[in-house]
């Protein structure tokens, strides 16, 4: 089996690349999907978000984002904090989500892969990286914000080159007709390493 952790910046194409390469059979951990469900689900993490940020990070059961962005996204430290706490309990449940999996490729997609030194605990990584204006106009039309906002978002995470030097696979987002075929060329290339990791 190879563990492979796919990262890229908002906007870059990674969970459609995700998305593709399942399709052809590797299996996908979703980080970001799994780290909300344990902020809800995980009496570990809720007790410690509690402790950390006050009980107002929670509200009818549920995580109140807006208040706990509004703390994390104002303050560097506050976000670190935040992932201290949260990624170790993701790192283990992605540990146990591999152990009862049967394939030859499983994929770590991760924002903040490289980040958050979840990396190291992957045989290959990949780095989607695409143009900057159509990540932009990508994230305007999904998510229906502003330039302004999205370009804050974009430059409170790493850049390209930045993830792409820690890569050891830089996939270059091509124009959404030729998709399927590069997404078909890396996953036999990720078999390929697969094979050679025996």
């Amino acid at each position: 089996m190879l563990v492979v952790g796919l990262t890229g910046g908002i906007g870059s194409g990674k969970s459609t690349v995700a998305r593709k390469l399942s399709e052809f059979g590797a299996l996908i951990y979703y980080t970001d999907d799994r780290a909300k469900s344990l902020m809800v689900n995980s009496s570990e993490l809720r007790d410690r978000l509690i402790d950390e940020f006050g009980k107002e990070v929670y509200i009818n059961e549920g995580l109140n984002r807006k208040y706990l962005s509004s703390i994390v996204f104002s303050d560097k430290e506050k976000l670190k904090i935040l992932n201290s706490i949260v990624h170790p309990i993701v790192a283990k449940d992605f540990d146990k989500w591999v152990s009862k999996q049967n394939g030859k490729i499983v994929i770590k997609e991760a924002a903040i892969l490289f980040e958050s030194g979840a990396y190291k605990t992957c045989d290959v990584n990949i780095s989607i990286s695409a143009d900057l204006e159509e990540r932009i106009s990508r994230v305007i039309k999904r998510d229906g914000v502003n330039r302004n906002d999205v370009v804050a978002r974009i430059n409170n995470q790493w850049t390209d080159s930045q993830r792409n030097s820690k890569a050891d696979i830089v996939f270059v987002s091509p124009d959404y007709d030729r998709l399927d075929i590069k997404v078909e060329e890396l996953y036999i290339k990720l078999l390929a390493l697969e094979d050679e990791k025996g």
